[in-house]
């Protein structure tokens, strides 16, 4: 069975003449396709040969299997949606990165050795076109894996009913099945914005061996290496105390970890103090996205 690393590959020498691919060749007639055509046919292919396979079956079935028992050995699943919340959160900060840069980390540099990407450039497709659809097919794939996995761990919730009086006994708010939505949606966006990083590395890298150390450095980076800097910078005096909740927004990790307390816990715990800013801190994962995403067009540009 191939590794979670390996799940998002195609065989190498048919990857640029699948039937999707040929789908956007020129017609009978001469005329040349469209770019959406092309763009449509580029997310078909990473849907078939990256995202459609065994490997990514596998990799549903244990991340299910490992938030399964998080949650339930952490005692979450029994208590409700807001203590299952609070049991995965610090887990998904490590497991989200992993999984994402697994599927990503080799996306635009698999195309550019095989050639595909030459193949592309004698169509009318725009270089942030061909991010976006290898982009879109992987995140199809890797945001279903999320979702399915976080809402398959709705169902213990709802047949364990001992967890209400414990909930309000505890808390000022009131438990809801739409806070645990809310964190899904949350939860998948966070994905992207870490999938969009890894295709940026994809595209800036040259080889296999360039990419997995890049991929090691950039999980180090967004793992420990933010939130030590901010904590360095804060103990420096480089940042206020009154401007670390905004601050915290740098980090992709630490502005999704602020958007889920704020959003989803905080609103059942009442008045206490800010552990982040909501909107610096969607801004801060928006910024994170587009700018991963034109990296990666730029370096396919060049």
């Amino acid at each position: 069975m191939s590794t979670p690393a390996e799940s998002p590959e195609a065989p190498a020498d048919d990857d640029a003449d699948t039937p999707e691919m040929r789908g956007a060749e020129p017609t009978a007639a001469g005329r040349r396709p469209t770019a959406p055509r092309i763009l449509s046919a580029v997310v078909r292919r990473e849907l078939s040969t990256a995202v459609l396979t065994w490997s990514s079956l596998a990799l549903l079935v244990g991340f299910v299997g490992t938030l399964l028992g998080i949650a339930w050995f952490g005692g979450g699943v029994q208590v409700g949606y807001v203590s299952t919340i609070i049991d995965l959160l610090t887990p998904l900060e490590l497991l989200i990165p992993v999984i994402a840069f697994a599927f990503g980390y080799r996306t635009i540099l698999d195309d550019d050795r095989r050639g595909v990407l030459d193949v592309l450039r004698t169509y009318p497709i725009e270089p942030w076109q061909v991010v976006l659809g290898a982009y879109a097919g992987r995140s199809l794939g890797l945001v279903g894996i999320v979702t399915a996995a976080l809402s398959f761990l709705a169902f213990p919730i709802v047949v364990t009913e001992s967890y209400r009086p414990v909930f309000y006994a505890t808390h000022t708010g009131a438990d809801s099945p739409g806070l645990y939505l809310r964190f899904i949606v949350l939860t998948a966006c966070f994905a992207m914005v870490l999938l969009a990083i890894a295709v940026a590395i994809s595209a800036l890298v040259s080889t296999t061996r360039t990419a997995i150390a890049a991929v090691g450095l950039g999980l180090f980076a967004l793992l420990f290496g933010a939130d030590i800097g901010l904590l360095f910078a804060l103990s420096r005096g480089l940042i206020a105390e009154s401007s670390l909740v905004g601050s915290l927004a740098i980090s992709p990790l630490s502005a999704y970890r602020g958007l889920v307390l704020e959003t989803t816990v905080a609103v059942t715990a009442g008045t206490g103090p800010r552990t982040a800013s909501p909107l610096f801190s969607a801004v801060g994962l928006l910024v994170w996205w587009a700018g991963s995403l034109a990296a990666a067009a730029f370096a396919v540009g060049r």
